[in-house]
């Protein structure tokens, strides 16, 4: 019950949590200042050890551990500020005398500082500071607990370190739970929030239990320690999470300096760890002690627990009549068996039959189409989907020297040297397949095979090897694709038949065949050295022709030539022939005077360009002869001296 100083002020020195109220602020206060610094030493050390191993156990151990001590502190501060008022209110403290008054500020911006920093203090009074350090507490452990929680971990071997670390966290769980036990046998009337107390340290002492054995028991091969050092965080969250609402909605609480002040840490899961577990009478003790309720009075809550058992039993027998409906999705079939045995086919819809055990449905696939690669890696790369526009997924790569999961590598035939030999290729060979529609064949694939996929790719195997051995490389890349996977396709379905396994081969495709990646550098080095060969022989086939070529040419201009050469010369000798016999008649016609006609033309021919100056032989008589003044002559180019020729009758 609170007190109130209004009321009944001047009788609290007489009760013994007032009494006791400054030793156990002292104790309190001690025991925050112990644990705060183990807490902010496991974050520090979490944090050394982050830089260095990432992914290490030791990072969720030290943080989850340091979150169950932060979250204890925070109540041992919320019970200490409590043990804090009960010692000023049975031992007040002098107020201090009185000062002067203070100066009014003068600037606008002083006055402004001073009216924030007045309503600041106004707000953190009607707050509290409780309220704000609580929830700064829990806000704190959500905010570690969230950056360590990955249970993608991988598991490691500690070695020594986690057997020190087991022994340090099971030793201080074991003196939490000597302060757990002190506390727990307090009496209420002399310190009410030891019970609360109490139970908020049972977080960290289960915390670091759990946390010992997953040190202990952490090795290499051992992935559940990882996986429980981080699910630790919980407890912890769950904890803080309900603080944080317990601080959030005290602040619709209005405080009064003159009532004692609640524990505010207390938490409703903490009071669920107790063995055995009764959270139905937790929650019974809670609504009594705060809203007055007692279901215990309460006639309807009597009655519902004398008619739960046969209540129970009529809703189980209904629950397992409804167990003989059965319901058969539309992609699907179902084969239903009355004491083991299987007697008819269902098809989509609902159907009545007998209750399990007796009767039960084996669901089948109706119509439902799959896709088989005949070789599956190890390690299956996981599906992501890839945006339509941007760069191709590295499961599209079909070149020869990158390694694809869904290859099978298969010897066939080769010949070298006129020798038999044997070569190896890799394929990728998928089947479209899917259970036949008929009843015979969903009851086939269903009782006759365990694995239909494991007996399609086995015998689509046994088909290839036995396919491949007799075919060449050249034929698997050339005309003997074209039938490749009709061919396969028909001799797979042809033995699922014989084996009766009520599978359909709707397709067979041929997504590729190349050789291993190992052999394609020196399968494309081979291909360089054949089309260098060859190149080099169109090369040399080339250059044969352009000599062939250039000689029939230089051949055919001199024949040209000397045709041309013989035909220009007959015609000449063929002119000179038809001007001779011209001539000859001419003379034989003319006689003198065609000679003197021939001597002016070629008289006149020779003359033509030359400078000519004619002198009558008459002039001057015979004694008197005339003068020719040679300056006027230019001399001739040739050096050679001119001859004169006198012609009868012309004065030289």
């Amino acid at each position: 019950m609170q007190v109130d100083l209004q009321v009944d002020g001047t009788s609290v020195s007489a009760l013994p949590r007032f009494q006791q109220a400054a030793m156990q602020g002292r104790r309190l206060r001690r025991l925050a200042f112990g644990l705060g610094t183990l807490a902010g030493g496991s974050w520090a050390l979490a944090l050394l050890v982050a830089l260095f191993a990432a992914q290490s156990l030791w990072i969720p151990w030290l943080v989850n551990q340091g979150a169950a001590l932060w979250l204890l502190v925070a109540g041992l501060q919320s019970a200490w500020r409590v043990t804090q008022w009960r010692a000023r209110v049975i031992t007040p403290v002098e107020a201090p005398p009185s000062q002067d008054e203070p100066v009014p500020p003068e600037g606008w911006y002083e006055r402004l500082l001073d009216r924030l920093s007045q309503r600041g203090a106004q707000a953190l009074d009607q707050i509290g500071p409780a309220t704000l350090w609580l929830g700064g507490w829990a806000v704190l452990v959500l905010l570690g607990i969230e950056q360590v929680w990955d249970l993608t971990l991988p598991s490691a071997a500690l070695g020594v370190s986690a057997s020190v670390g087991a022994a340090l966290a099971l030793s201080l769980a074991f003196g939490l739970l000597v302060v757990e036990r002190q506390l727990a046998q307090e009496h209420p009337a002399q310190w009410p929030e030891a019970a609360a107390l109490a139970r908020l340290v049972r977080v960290p002492i289960i915390s670091l239990v759990l946390g010992g054995l997953c040190l202990l028991f952490a090795s290499e091969g051992a992935i559940w320690p990882v996986r429980l050092a981080v699910l630790i965080g919980l407890l912890p969250s769950l904890v803080a999470i309900e603080l944080l609402l317990r601080a959030v909605l005290s602040l619709f609480t209005p405080r009064r300096e003159q009532l004692e002040p609640a524990l505010l840490a207390r938490s409703f899961v903490a009071d669920l760890l107790r063995w055995p577990p009764q959270p139905l009478l937790a929650l019974q003790d809670e609504l009594h002690n705060r809203f007055g309720i007692d279901l215990r009075q309460i006639w309807a809550f009597s009655y519902m627990r004398r008619a739960l058992l046969p209540v129970l039993a009529l809703v189980a027998v209904v629950a397992w009549l409804l167990t003989g409906i059965h319901e058969t999705p539309l992609q699907g079939r179902g084969i239903y068996e009355r004491f083991g045995k299987p007697v008819q086919v269902f098809g989509p819809g609902l159907h009545v039959g007998w209750p399990w055990p007796l009767g039960r449905v084996l669901s089948v696939e109706n119509g439902v189409v799959h896709e088989l690669a005949t070789s599956v890696g190890a390690n299956p790369a996981p599906a992501s989907l890839d945006p339509a526009e941007g760069p191709a997924p590295l499961a599209a790569n079909r070149l020869w020297d990158a390694s694809h999961v869904n290859d099978k590598s298969q010897v066939i035939a080769s010949s070298r040297g006129g020798q038999q030999s044997f070569q190896i290729v890799n394929m990728d060979v998928r089947f479209v397949y899917r259970i036949g529609l008929d009843d015979q064949a969903a009851l086939a694939a269903t009782y006759n095979h365990a694995d239909v996929p494991t007996l399609i790719r086995s015998t689509a195997s046994r088909i290839l090897v036995h396919d491949f051995a007799s075919r060449t490389l050249d034929g698997l890349l050339g005309q003997d694709r074209v039938g490749l996977a009709e061919e396969i396709g028909r001799a797979v379905q042809s033995d699922l038949k014989t084996l009766d396994s009520g599978v359909e081969i709707l397709a067979t495709v041929v997504e590729a065949i190349h050789p291993p990646a190992g052999a394609a550098n020196a399968y494309h080095g081979v291909q360089a050295a054949q089309i260098g060969a060859q190149a080099l022989i169109a090369r040399e086939r080339g250059a044969a022709a352009q000599a062939s070529n250039q000689a029939q040419l230089q051949a055919t201009l001199a024949r040209d030539k000397a045709s041309a050469s013989a035909r220009e010369n007959q015609a000449t000798a063929q002119a000179a022939d038809l001007k001779f016999s011209a001539e000859q008649k001419a003379y034989a016609s003319a006689g003198q005077a065609f000679v003197l006609e021939q001597y002016f033309a070629q008289l006149s021919q020779g003359l033509g360009k030359a400078k000519l100056l004619l002198l009558d032989h008459r002039l001057g008589g015979s004694s008197n002869a005339p003068t020719i003044d040679l300056r006027t002559f230019t001399l001739p180019a040739d050096p050679t001296p001119a001859r004169t020729t006198v012609q009868p009758g012309v004065a030289p």
